[in-house]
């Protein structure tokens, strides 16, 4: 019997390894959650950060170090998460770090009266959350990519993905009530807690002893390198398809974050007589669904028949195209409540970005698409706004934008200006999607090339 070629045994043993349906429902529920504690754990910081100003005396600059020390952890492990994951396996990689990133988050308190240096431990705290959270979604991608069929994989990452939205809503609700009624250490030990019980069922119900042992072993004495497992740098990054996916990814993160930072503002500005609440959870509560229904859209049409790259360009079309068109609507409304329609129309449309150009990364390069999609995300996570603290992930490409939306509304006195901006970015990555993005793989290695 004539043996298979190398890349065609990978890709029948990647076949035989993808979860069944109810695997796949029990993992899905439970990386949902898992995202959602990650956010939790993210946002507590910003929760307390008034209250724990008034506590330690910090002035405006120091609270901005300490909110801001997390994305210079962040940003330096997105590459190594994604490879992590290719290697040994992204659920390791996710239940190894939340276990680390669980522990110091509920032990924030303790070590913030360590010492009288509470800016310091702090500082130190923070870069390491992000050091350890920094590996979160790029080991996610490389997870999904490697387990969940082509078919399916939108609505399960836009699923996932949907998380943050719900951590994001939780923490700002529950962590108002724990603020106000045990102060602010209980917010700490409210997300910690949960992400460490969380660990504990993925441990004992999902992952055996035995994975976690040998990816500790793996890990300690380094990755082995061999030419199998090698990614094909200059095949990769050869492929206009890949430059494609990667722009994309920094317009629609640059986008989202220019409006995250100013649209309270804008709102406080706009509506001064307006309740905070509503600008502030509307637009949230409506991305859930949105979340959801994308991806279920997006692989219903698959399913039908359609190409998935013409999938893929139609959810961006919705995530970039359609949701800068009501960004620039806000632009052009006096009516509060038209604002709020607005808004979370253009919210809610971003949110088919991860059935498009996230999910895109995954058709690319299955077999290292959480080092593609660390790449992608790192080339924008080099900074970020301090108060960007929604989904997607950071992006420094965010932090241009806000800065650059911040100079346009200063010189300018309008928000049309900013919401201009906006629609252009969204364009741009739009244009180069639609004209070089596809949906073959591009991380199979020729046999006469050595990689």
């Amino acid at each position: 019997m004539q043996p298979l070629p190398p890349e065609e045994a990978r890709r029948d043993g990647a076949e035989d390894a993808q979860w069944s349906r109810p695997e796949c429902q029990a993992w899905t529920g439970t990386l949902l959650l898992g995202t959602c504690l990650l956010y939790c754990a993210r946002v507590s910081m910003p929760v307390c950060t008034v209250s724990m100003s008034q506590d330690f005396g910090w002035n405006k600059k120091e609270a901005g170090i300490v909110l801001s020390s997390f994305f210079w952890g962040y940003c330096l492990t997105q590459v190594v998460g994604g490879h992590l994951g290719d290697r040994i396996g992204g659920e390791k990689v996710i239940v190894l770090s939340a276990s680390a990133w669980g522990f110091i988050t509920a032990a924030t308190p303790l070590l913030a009266h360590l010492s009288s240096a509470h800016l310091v431990f702090m500082t130190f705290s923070r870069i390491l959350t992000g050091l350890l959270q920094g590996v979160y979604f790029p080991a996610l991608t490389s997870l999904l990519s490697q387990k969940v069929r082509e078919s399916e994989r939108a609505f399960t990452y836009s699923a996932v993905g949907a998380g943050s939205q719900f951590g994001t809503l939780v923490t700002g609700a529950m962590g108002s009530l724990l603020l106000d009624w045990y102060g602010w250490p209980s917010v700490f030990y409210f997300s910690g807690g949960l992400t460490l019980l969380w660990v504990c069922y993925v441990y004992r119900y999902l992952l055996s002893e035995k994975d976690l042992i040998l990816a500790l072993g793996v890990l300690a004495q380094g990755l082995p390198v061999s030419r199998h497992t090698k990614v094909p740098w200059r095949q990769l990054f050869r492929k206009p398809s890949v430059w494609a996916a990667i722009s994309s990814q920094l317009s629609s993160a640059c986008s989202f974050f220019i409006l995250l930072s100013w649209l309270p503002t804008f709102f406080k500005e706009t509506f001064p007589s307006s309740k905070g609440w509503v600008f502030n959870v509307v637009p949230w509560l409506v991305a859930i669904p949105a979340s959801l229904f994308s991806g279920f859209l997006s692989d219903h049409l698959i399913n039908q028949g359609y190409r998935t790259i013409a999938v893929r360009k139609f959810m961006q079309v919705m995530g970039l195209g359609l949701s800068s068109v009501f960004a620039l609507c806000l632009g052009h409304t006096s009516s509060f409540c038209k604002s709020v329609v607005f808004a979370s129309a253009s919210i809610g449309l971003q949110t088919f970005n991860h059935s498009g150009i996230s999910v895109n990364i995954q058709d690319l390069a299955p077999s290292c698409a959480g080092f593609l999609f660390g790449v992608a995300n790192t080339a924008g996570a080099l900074a970020d706004c301090p108060g960007a603290l929604g989904p997607p992930a950071p992006s420094a490409a965010g932090v241009v934008g806000v800065c650059l939306g911040g100079y346009l509304i200063e010189t300018t006195g309008s928000w049309t200006s900013m919401f201009n901006l906006v629609a252009a970015v969204s364009s741009l990555g739009l244009c180069t999607f639609l004209l070089f993005g596809e949906a073959q793989r591009v991380d199979l290695s020729p046999t006469h090339e050595d990689l």
